[in-house]
């Protein structure tokens, strides 16, 4: 199983070759099922609240 966030147009960028994601695609997607899953990212929801809660905290006094 692989996951990613990024979808294939963007792999790209990460790998330093085209032709080299392309083949990589190719060996990936031969014989598979890709199930793609849409919506709001829960690992980045809870990250926002975390960083919310500790901005409308006051700051720590000195010492």
């Amino acid at each position: 199983m692989i996951t990613t966030n990024r979808p294939f147009s963007e792999w790209a960028a990460v790998f330093h070759s085209a032709s080299c994601v392309g083949t990589l695609l190719d060996r990936l997607c031969h014989k598979v099922e890709i199930v793609e899953i849409a919506g709001e990212s829960w690992r980045l929801k809870e990250a926002n609240e975390r960083t919310s809660r500790r901005r409308s905290r006051p700051p720590k006094p000195p010492g």
